[in-house]
């Protein structure tokens, strides 16, 4: 990396864009703070995944990816939490309709993007599909979903003329976007896993193929390309969060690879994140495992109910939020019954009432959802 030359600002008639080089080529590390950080994330990936082997990951795999839908949409401005990702449109504020309309195409756009990589390669092909589904039907969608632009972008700013940067003309966006889908599957790359997508997740941002979403499309191409290569069996660790918490560091990061060229300062603050994220991963196993065992205590003090009881904590697992009708069809009692057994699982602290009415109450799997809340 001592001769690594982010690329160069072209001149077009009124403005300069910045026309970052191709990436498919040979890499040399010569950071040794870049190796050794590289080592613990490897680490600790590794024992993050680990989890897949003895825990059943599917059941908590929607917790994950409604955070990262929740800290990833957050990015760009909305405002909706976690709880909102479990619940239907008319069950939330008006005001907060496009926001979650959002989020919802979010979470979709990452479980069809992991099932279709059982199909597709990491490309091109895959991330304009992706970027389909996320802007269909929402704030984008007269903004070319899925289809790369065929116009000039700006980040930051009102114009062109006041921009804080500006991306390479469109005419360029094809053979950037060629080089690096060649790059993500190269497999005679020897460049560690870790930082080849680190470079794809930079190269991404600077290019920002699409006219809205590259921010969302590209934090969710990290996750996608673990799954790819092997890293992590599952789609259990997403960097938004650590993005949004030092949201000017990830912003000057990038800027400074571009400006003076420092891919090295990029790597560590990337790496940094991975070792960050998968340490709070890890602790969130642990303590989903620990609630675990208290909760079958909790479930074991209420005789007869307590069978029913575990049915409804298996489906919250699923979905942190219910309510008395889908209750009553976990346990295929009546309406009656799923009432006394709520009243009773909320004396034990196991749900809370959220809503605050008499009529059409939700409830929360509190504690469970403080787990990923604090990660």
């Amino acid at each position: 990396m001592k001769n690594f030359i982010a690329g160069n600002t072209v001149n077009q008639g009124y403005y300069k864009a910045f026309i970052p080089n191709t990436i498919n080529r040979d890499w040399k590390i010569n950071d040794m703070e870049v190796i050794s950080l590289l080592s613990k994330a490897d680490r600790l990936l590794g024992q993050l995944d680990m989890y897949s082997n003895y825990v059943n990951i599917d059941l908590y795999l929607s917790m994950h990816i409604a955070k990262e839908a929740t800290q990833s949409s957050r990015i760009e401005g909305t405002q909706t939490n976690m709880e909102e990702a479990f619940m239907k449109k008319e069950e939330i504020a008006k005001e907060k309709h496009d926001d979650w309309e959002e989020l919802q195409n979010y979470i979709a756009a990452m479980n069809i993007a992991v099932a279709e990589l059982q199909t597709l390669p990491f490309s091109s092909r895959l991330i304009r599909q992706t970027h389909k589904i996320l802007l269909q039907g929402v704030r984008g969608k007269h903004k070319l979903p899925g289809e790369y632009r065929t116009s000039q972008n700006w980040i930051g700013g009102a114009t062109l003329n006041d921009a804080r940067f500006i991306p390479p003309p469109h005419t360029e966006v094809p053979a950037l976007i060629n080089d690096l889908e060649k790059f993500a599957n190269n497999d005679a790359n020897h460049l560690p896993e870790l930082l080849q997508i680190a470079l794809i997740h930079y190269q991404f941002e600077t290019i920002h193929p699409f006219l809205d979403g590259n921010g969302r499309i590209g934090r969710l191409l990290i996750t996608l390309y673990l799954v790819n290569r092997g890293v992590l069996k599952r789609p259990i660790l997403y960097l938004s969060d650590f993005f949004g918490r030092h949201r000017d560091l990830y912003y000057d990061n990038l800027t400074l690879v571009r400006t003076k060229n420092d891919i090295n300062g990029w790597f560590k603050f990337f790496l940094t994140g991975i070792i960050q994220t998968a340490k709070k991963g890890i602790k969130t196993f642990d303590n989903i495992l620990q609630l675990q065992k208290t909760l079958d205590e909790k479930t074991n003090t209420l005789g007869r109910r307590a069978a029913d009881a575990r049915k409804v904590i298996a489906r919250l697992y699923v979905n942190p939020v219910i309510n008395v009708a889908k209750v009553e069809q976990i346990i295929g009692k009546s309406n009656v019954s799923a009432y006394k057994l709520i009243a009773s699982m909320q004396q034990l602290d196991i749900l809370r009432e959220i809503t605050g009415g008499q009529w059409k109450r939700m409830y929360t799997f509190h504690e469970y959802l403080i787990l990923f809340n604090n990660e």
